[in-house]
């Protein structure tokens, strides 16, 4: 079983959003391990169904590393992002992950990725949905 972790902070929106997708368009057939930057983001996540939870630098440290996907907004790989609830060392082991990251262009923290089109954020979430679905069929796992 594949595991997922979703990383988000602050009110744990964005995080939320694609917990609840990922749980309807997989089901059971995917473990989502949710990481939130404090806890008010963890427990968002936790209400959209993901299997389990933990909090802060540390738990996004140690769990990085055992994923096979991380899931989230682009600032996650940004160290002070998020007002600085993002830590350097969280964006180090999340860059450094062998996980496959799919990330949402978000235009945050005075970074632009360039070639990006706006869209609403629900319509992004659906795009991110629908890559780790191709990148699970892919590999046979779903």
């Amino acid at each position: 079983m594949k595991k997922i972790a979703v990383i988000d902070g602050q009110g744990g929106g964005i995080g939320s959003l694609i917990v609840k997708l990922l749980r309807e368009e997989f089901g059971d057939k995917i473990e989502i391990i949710a990481l939130g930057t404090n806890s008010t983001a963890t427990t968002a996540m936790m209400k959209t169904r993901a299997n389990k939870g933990a909090t802060g630098e540390n738990a996004i440290i140690w769990n990085s590393n055992r994923a096979d996907v991380i899931a989230g907004p682009l600032s996650i790989v940004l160290p002070n992002a998020m007002l600085g609830e993002l830590t350097p060392k969280m964006a180090e082991a999340i860059t450094s992950s062998p996980a496959k990251k799919f990330l949402i262009p978000l235009n945050q923290e005075y970074v632009e990725v360039i070639g990006t089109v706006k869209e609403p954020l629900p319509h992004l979430v659906e795009k991110l949905i629908a890559r780790i679905y191709e990148d699970l069929k892919e590999e046979q796992d779903v």
